[in-house]
């Protein structure tokens, strides 16, 4: 039996071929200006829905380790190559 190829076949913390694919689809999504759109859709159409929103946001905020500085600083957003 071959070994398989750790460069086509790197997966979990590595699956490079799938980040670039994700990157690819975002940068086309934003540059189609699809953004503004979308966010307009995901608005909550009542104050209900609104709570339930916040609601969860305040979940998964719960399970962080804090704000990410960059959003902060520009300067310490790591360049695209």
């Amino acid at each position: 039996m071959n070994p398989p190829d750790k460069d086509k076949d790197l997966q979990g913390e590595g699956n490079y071929d799938a980040t670039r694919r994700y990157d690819k689809a975002q940068r086309e999504f934003v540059e189609a200006g699809k953004v503004e759109p979308a966010a307009r859709a995901a608005k909550p159409r009542d104050a209900a829905e609104a709570e339930d929103m916040k609601r969860a946001e305040e979940a998964g905020k719960s399970h962080v380790k804090g704000e990410d500085p960059a959003l902060k600083d520009p300067r310490l957003v790591p360049k695209q190559p």
